[in-house]
């Protein structure tokens, strides 16, 4: 089998492999092919991969010999057309709502995978790639809402006076909630959950 690795494109700072997972393939003799440059936004570099035994080569290299193709994003516009229907994309493309780009995947014969759809089941669970990012978007929430805040997250007691904590209210207790709930706690926060589901009631508490 041959992996190809393409670098993301537009804001995407992330890369679908690391090197470190790159060598657990390379380690059950799958060769795999890294974009240049495709993991430089996320801090690794060219020769990373290359220590490891990945070959590094062009983006149309990538499209013409792997044939399995690994991005977090839905390929641009102007790459689906280069995707054989011998090939498997992988990404996370959320379908239910991209109808356009699954139409156009079904027109020209591919095989994809959403990583996005996979369950949250114990089994799938080193395959989920939406509760980590749930926990990153509820640390930079309130990161974001502190600061936006024309006031202190924490109480603070001066010679002038006393400036009292923040109230937060977060809104849902999921995994970004709950990270939400931490965070905001941690920088001294008094903090107030709402969730139309009872049974979160224990991890909150």
């Amino acid at each position: 089998m041959i992996l190809g690795l393409l670098k993301e494109h537009g804001t995407e700072t992330r890369v679908a492999l690391l090197p470190e997972t790159v060598k657990a393939f390379i380690d059950l003799k799958v060769e795999v092919l890294v974009e240049k440059g495709a993991g430089a936004s996320a801090f690794a570099e060219d020769e990373e991969y290359q220590a490891i035994g990945a070959k590094l080569v062009s983006r149309p290299e990538v499209f013409d010999l792997a044939e399995v193709l690994l991005q977090i994003q839905p390929p641009a516009e102007g790459d689906v057309a280069k995707i054989k229907n011998s090939q498997v994309w992988i990404s996370a493309f959320n379908p239910l709502w991209e109808t356009g780009l699954v139409k156009t995947f079904l027109g020209q014969g591919l095989t994809t995978f959403s990583l996005d759809l996979i369950p949250r089941t114990t089994r799938a669970q080193a395959m989920d790639i939406l509760s980590s990012m749930a926990t990153v978007s509820g640390y930079m929430a309130v990161l974001e809402a502190a600061m936006k805040l024309p006031t202190f997250f924490p109480m603070f007691m001066t010679a002038a006076g006393t400036i009292r904590p923040a109230n937060v209210l977060i809104l849902g207790a999921g995994v970004a909630g709950l990270q939400a709930i931490a965070t905001s706690r941690k920088l001294g926060a008094q903090v107030q959950v709402f969730d139309v589901r009872s049974a979160v009631k224990e991890e909150v508490m």
